[in-house]
């Protein structure tokens, strides 16, 4: 059920270059914002918007994609933390298994019961392993899983879940150390499970900075995604995602 969007972040993978993605939570966000919010993400040459979060309790995500998609052409992701997030009109879906964990739940349980839906959307569905990694303060991911996050420290364990996320058939791989994360996922951590395997990276949590998206990309990422910091300052967009653009440029001359 992959298309155009999962073509794409394979082109950014296999040419070694990277991409950066805003991610809105609906709860924290009101449609009306999403107005503003396209025009910076256009004016700054985002390569995707994606929508989601843990809890989701003001139920407006269709809302707030139709306004978004009504000032942008820019491709519209789910995120989703719940089967009660998946929507038709996103363009595709990130179809989130907690790879990290151990609960069953979020390993194939809620995979069984939103799997009509999903089926129902016509969305693209990007099959991904989902790897929380510490960020040294607990999330609400961990929280609501009822799953450890991998130890920040221990490049060996994330590179060796992710290889077994490739190997079980996952389109992409997602680490995260979690919203409003102290610290972000390691450059090191990065350049070991984007070095050594074939699919699409996605790095994100805790990142602040230009610099660190930099350097998230030049470590191997290919989409750096960033919520929280956004949040708090829109104008950092255009930063953002440029220094992704920077760090490509770098790497392919």
């Amino acid at each position: 059920m992959t298309g155009k969007i999962y073509q794409g972040l394979q082109q950014l993978k296999t040419q070694q270059r990277s991409g950066f993605a805003v991610l809105a939570d609906p709860d924290n966000i009101a449609p009306a914002d999403m107005v503003h919010l396209a025009k910076l993400c256009n004016d700054a040459g985002v390569n995707y918007l994606l929508l989601g979060g843990s809890l989701v309790i003001a139920h407006q995500i269709d809302a707030c994609i139709q306004r978004f998609k009504s000032e942008s052409d820019i491709p519209v992701i789910l995120f989703p933390g719940s089967p009660a997030q998946v929507t038709p009109y996103a363009d595709a879906l990130l179809y989130l298994s907690l790879i990290s964990g151990r609960n069953p739940e979020h390993l194939i349980g809620q995979h069984v019961v939103s799997a009509p839906v999903v089926k129902a959307s016509g969305l693209e569905v990007i099959s991904t392993g989902y790897m929380v990694i510490d960020g040294g303060a607990p999330t609400t991911v961990s929280y609501m899983s009822g799953s450890a996050p991998i130890p920040a420290n221990k490049p060996e364990i994330a590179l060796c879940t992710a290889w077994a996320a490739e190997l079980q058939g996952k389109h992409i791989l997602y680490m995260d150390s979690g919203s409003g994360a102290r610290n972000p996922v390691s450059e090191e951590m990065i350049r070991r499970v984007a070095g050594q395997t074939a699919i699409p990276l996605f790095v994100g949590g805790g990142i602040r900075t230009p610099e660190k998206v930099y350097a998230n990309c030049r470590a191997g990422a290919t989409i750096v995604v960033v919520g929280n910091a956004i949040e708090k300052d829109p104008m950092l967009i255009r930063d953002l995602a440029q220094a992704a653009r920077e760090a490509t440029a770098a790497v392919t001359g």
